[in-house]
């Protein structure tokens, strides 16, 4: 399954589809940080169903970038991730 890693870049407060259909989420580096900004990851193609994680940073950041570390998790529908905020966000992941 696994072709090499692939990447996705996020700079916005928006929905990004980062992959449709099977696959594995290795990691979310948070290039930015957003003061109290969400980051909410869903196995889907759509904002529905629960979520895979569900990110809120603080009111006060304690660091600017960070890596959340998702071990390749499996992913049977997609990867879609809502940002609430300007963050920017690489996210890594092999399809």
């Amino acid at each position: 399954m696994a072709q090499g890693s692939r990447y996705t870049n996020i700079s916005s407060a928006t929905t990004t589809q980062v992959l449709t259909g099977r696959g594995r989420l290795m990691a979310i580096l948070v290039n930015t940080a957003v003061l109290s900004g969400v980051i909410t990851v869903y196995d889907n193609t759509t904002t529905t169903g629960t979520p895979i994680a569900t990110i809120t940073e603080p009111g006060t950041l304690l660091q600017n970038h960070y890596l959340l570390d998702f071990k390749g998790i499996e992913v049977s529908l997609g990867i879609r991730i809502v940002t609430s905020a300007a963050h920017n966000l690489t996210v890594i992941w092999d399809k």
